[in-house]
């Protein structure tokens, strides 16, 4: 089981990126996913989930209206379209196995960093 990661970078507040996790080792369609973040200092923090056939999703309340969870099950990939950006979206993000914590399995990839300033 392995994530990859990518789509992080450095933007300006109310600015827009779209994160992308590809994972290998499993079916994606089967699984429920997660997109976590860790900012500088803190503990990882749970941002979005999205079920395994996509109809059901889950947002922390800090997200909920600018960030999108959604999966690509024939790409074996889920992404995290985040928008209207602020300076406490600064963090690493990271995708996992899971629905808001439940059913987790495999390892942590490497994330993605994602700082937003002006």
């Amino acid at each position: 089981v392995q994530f990859v990661e990518s789509g992080g970078g450095l933007v300006q507040p109310g600015g827009s990126l779209r994160l992308s996790c590809v994972a290998s080792g499993f079916f994606l369609s089967r699984v429920a996913m997660t997109w976590y973040r860790q900012a500088p200092g803190k503990g990882r923090e749970l941002v979005a989930s999205i079920s395994s056939g996509g109809s059901d999703t889950f947002y922390v309340d800090s997200v909920k209206g600018r960030f999108t969870i959604s999966k690509d099950n024939s790409k074996n990939a889920v992404f995290l379209q985040m928008n209207s950006l602020k300076p406490e979206d600064t963090a690493v993000y990271y995708c996992h196995t899971g629905y808001r914590g439940k059913d987790e399995f495999g390892s942590w990839g490497q994330g993605t960093q994602v700082i937003v300033a002006s």
